[in-house]
């Protein structure tokens, strides 16, 4: 799978991300280098323990990163996630959660791919 293959079975934009980083190259190792980044594993665990202002400072650092490499879809729903821990509504980051982790998944399982066949 090629990482515009990855992009588009994903929602994501990759004209988009094209335009900022110029080269095909230099999209897929940003692009790759994605699956390393903490954000996340922080979002999900701090949503477990209850902290809603780490939650929301991952969540909010999720969706940038996101909107960065033009991950159009997580970051739609990383968006939500943060604005409902930006208000300390845990409840509703938590219940927003649920798709930003399929999201993820469906993110990292295509980027996975990318470079196999």
């Amino acid at each position: 799978m090629t990482i515009q293959d990855a992009y588009a079975i994903t929602g994501s934009n990759y004209s988009d991300v094209l335009g900022r980083l110029v080269r095909d190259t230099l999209v897929e190792k940003f692009a790759l280098r994605f699956v390393q980044d903490d954000s996340f594993a922080l979002l999900k665990e701090s949503l477990a323990n209850d902290d809603c202002a780490t939650a929301f400072r991952a969540a909010h650092t999720l969706k940038g990163v996101c909107q960065n490499l033009s991950f159009t879809v997580l970051a739609s729903s990383a968006s939500a996630c943060t604005e409902a821990l930006r208000a300390g509504d845990l409840a509703g980051g938590k219940q927003l959660f649920a798709q930003v982790e399929t999201d993820y998944q469906a993110l990292v399982a295509a980027l996975s791919q990318v470079g196999n066949g």
